[in-house]
């Protein structure tokens, strides 16, 4: 049998010697939780630990199958976050929702709060600087077994969507991403651990996004799960002409479309309505 997510590859079916595309595989969604003062979207909303748990129980409940606890914002011009801030953030968040049924991750580059997370109960690090800022956490996911999530991105958070620019968006990230997974696993990270997420909106234009989600399946064709972010973000809003709480439709949209093109895992502000959305579209292409 070929392997999971090796571009449009084919693997033979029990059910009535049928063959299906491998890389048409169940989705999953991520529940984000944000403990931030100044997230994009609900910044602030969720700061109060007793909220973010309740906020994250209920993500459960409705579908996600991980839950990303992030203590530092990554919106674009958004300034660093000292480690003791994160951890005093995230840590009472992690520990709150020990036994919820979904896994844990925390959205970090830091290998301080890494650490700290995973000791607390997160099964999962989602690292938006794919090992860069700290390379040493690639060790710790290694030593501990985690899973990760490499995400390409331009510059930092502070300077990338300052005039983004590639001569091909989609060829340029795939080398990144490559490059990315043979650090992880020469630091010792088991291939099968590691998630890729071509960071829709960190250092892209609108174009740029829209590129990325037609040839989706390039990056696909790595051999790792992709995972795809594009919830509530400024190109949908751009595109539709709506405020953020008002783009539910547009990342449906856009989630169903990378599933389609073999993307596995969709991190989402609204779990529900996109947890629907991709089961009826993993009913239809299963079809």
């Amino acid at each position: 049998m070929a392997g999971p997510y090796r571009g449009h590859c084919w693997t033979f079916s029990a059910q009535g010697g049928r063959h299906t595309p491998a890389r048409m595989r169940e989705p999953l969604v991520m529940g984000i939780v944000n403990v931030t003062p100044d997230s994009f979207s609900d910044g602030g909303e969720f700061l109060e630990p007793a909220r973010a748990i309740a906020h994250g129980r209920r993500l459960a409940e409705e579908g996600a199958a991980y839950l990303d606890i992030g203590g530092e914002s990554s919106r674009p011009g958004a300034e660093p976050v000292p480690a003791d801030e994160e951890l005093r953030r995230v840590l009472p968040v992690i520990e709150g929702l020990a036994g919820v049924d979904a896994v844990i991750s925390v959205d970090t580059t830091k290998r301080v709060v890494a650490e700290a997370a995973l000791e607390a109960g997160a099964r999962m690090v989602n690292d938006i600087s794919a090992f860069r800022f700290d390379p040493e956490l690639a060790g710790l996911v290694a030593d501990t077994g985690a899973e990760c999530c490499l995400m390409h991105m331009l510059g930092d958070p502070r300077t990338m969507q300052q005039d983004p620019r590639y001569d091909d968006v989609v060829s340029e990230v795939r080398a990144f991403l490559e490059e990315r997974l043979a650090f992880a696993v020469a630091e010792g990270v088991p291939e099968e651990k590691v998630w890729l997420d071509p960071g829709i909106g960190f250092g892209k234009t609108v174009e740029h996004n829209l590129e990325l989600l037609r040839r989706i399946d390039e990056l696909v064709a790595i051999g790792r799960p992709v995972l795809v972010g594009t919830s509530r973000k400024s190109f949908i809003g751009k595109i539709t002409g709506r405020a953020e709480k008002e783009r539910v439709a547009g990342t449906i949209a856009s989630n169903v479309l990378a599933y389609v093109g073999g993307a596995r895992m969709f991190r989402v502000h609204d779990v529900r309505e996109a947890v629907d959305a991709l089961a009826v579209a993993a009913a239809t292409v299963g079809a």
